[in-house]
């Protein structure tokens, strides 16, 4: 949860910097069980109350994140070395997405790279307790 508030808060819109995997993929985590339990929420609600603005919840959600979802997946994009834009590879047909999934997965470059520290050289200690 910790990296989550990490990425919204105080990266909210950060698309320079490299992210760790542990946040990439924590903030990907917390980021679907909140959209599926607001989604939830929000259907039942619009359900009960027949309030078609109860149900748009979700969508305000949706719109909320996409910056950061963004920004983390640019930051962890440059802990393997590569560019932001590299982010558009999931266009090509069947193998794009596959692809930026290997990236998204692979350990990043141990060290400084061409965009910053390495980020598990100087983890916080709060973070990680």
């Amino acid at each position: 949860m910790k990296w989550y508030l990490k990425v919204v808060k105080e990266n909210y819109a950060n698309f320079t910097g490299r992210a760790r995997r542990e946040e990439y993929w924590m903030f990907v985590l917390f980021n679907m069980i909140f959209a599926f339990a607001i989604a939830f929420v929000s259907i039942g609600l619009g359900l009960m109350t027949e309030l078609p603005l109860l149900s748009s919840l979700y969508f305000i959600y949706v719109l909320g994140i996409i910056v950061p979802s963004l920004a983390v997946t640019v930051r962890r994009l440059h802990d393997t070395g590569k560019s932001g834009w590299f982010f558009f590879v999931a266009l090509i047909p069947v193998v794009g997405g596959i692809w930026l999934l290997v990236l998204l997965i692979t350990e990043g470059d141990k060290g400084t790279n061409a965009y910053g520290p390495d980020p598990k050289e100087a983890v916080p200690a709060d973070v990680i307790a």
